[in-house]
């Protein structure tokens, strides 16, 4: 076990490095760069600048330099001293705007995730169980209804409900007047107060896709004949579903931590835009039209990070867990 979790950690250094080449490449695909994009902004909204204002900015930035040497100072900068690069946009070090955001992010993230195996996991159990039973067809029903409707129509129905009935708001994760403010235990209950909205409207969809995939396993492993020797011995029923059905079943939602993060920061653009959550969503999509591409490879490159990290934890659990697994 130690020598795989080494060999797969090893694995991840030439990751890490394809990923962020292939990221920092795929940012620069797009025809011109962030001096053609700031001149076609102030052209629509009327004003003119010359071609030298364009000049200054690629000198200034370094985006007349060939693709390989920006992508080098980039991950020197990284590697060496934690740099990121300047947002050209805002003008301010990467690393000070991106931080606060991944970590809102992945505070979401997680717990949208944990409501999702709270409801989901219990819900599937009883729903195999209980195969086409009132409640199985209710939780199937909810289910479609989950997998159907975007989390992006759920918050405008929900903002919608709360503002006309309610006269409040649900959008942000903070207050007006702690948006900006330094954190502290009046911030922390805010913010605690803010999320749950969001948090439930990113599980909906998931909840319902993980009680269906759920169900499935759990059905197919009740047939198998393991089961079924274990029940003419006399164990009783709940026994002999947590031993071996439930523990394999579970397979799926173990599997999935490596891309649940991403699966979510991508899925919650819109939602993010919708209900204004200070999350890396937003910022990346401004970032990518813009042209920004030390801010957007900066975002692109943490969330790979965070995946390769997330998938070997999922690896290490699904070997744990099921002993059908070879570390080979």
């Amino acid at each position: 076990m130690l020598q795989y979790i080494l060999r797969r950690v090893l694995w991840m250094i030439p990751t890490f490095l394809v990923t962020s080449l292939v990221a920092f490449a795929i940012i620069q695909l797009p025809p011109g760069d962030y001096a053609t994009s700031y001149l076609a902004n102030l052209s629509a909204q009327g004003t003119q600048a010359s071609k030298d204002v364009a000049e200054s900015l690629r000198q200034a930035y370094g985006l007349g330099e060939p693709m390989p040497i920006q992508y080098w100072k980039w991950m020197q900068g990284i590697l060496t001293r934690g740099d990121f690069g300047i947002a050209f946009e805002l003008i301010q070090p990467v690393s000070s705007l991106l931080w606060e955001k991944v970590w809102l992010t992945i505070v979401l993230s997680l717990g949208s995730v944990f409501i999702t195996w709270l409801i989901a996991f219990p819900i599937g159990i009883y729903s195999a169980v209980k195969q086409y039973s009132l409640g199985d067809y209710v939780f199937t029903f909810i289910g479609f209804i989950g997998i159907a409707v975007p989390g992006f129509l759920l918050a405008l129905v929900l903002m919608y409900v709360r503002f006309k009935y309610f006269g409040e708001t649900i959008g942000g994760l903070f207050s007006s007047e702690f948006v900006n403010a330094p954190w502290s235990m009046a911030r922390v209950a805010d913010f605690i107060r803010h999320i749950w909205i969001p948090v439930l409207i990113l599980a909906f969809g998931g909840t319902a896709e993980l009680i269906r995939i759920m169900r499935a396993n759990l059905l197919d492993e009740m047939r198998k004949p393991y089961v079924i020797t274990a029940r003419s011995k006399g164990l009783p029923e709940w026994k002999v579903l947590l031993k071996h059905p439930v523990r394999l079943a579970l397979n799926p939602f173990v599997s999935t931590i490596g891309w649940t993060l991403p699966y979510l920061v991508s899925g919650s653009i819109i939602l993010s835009v919708v209900m204004n959550l200070p999350t890396t969503g937003p910022m990346l999509l401004r970032a990518l039209q813009v042209q920004d591409m030390y801010l957007a490879g900066a975002v692109i490159l943490v969330l790979s990070v965070l995946t390769i990290l997330g998938t070997l934890l999922s690896d290490i659990l699904l070997a744990w867990l099921d002993p059908r697994i070879r570390y080979q």
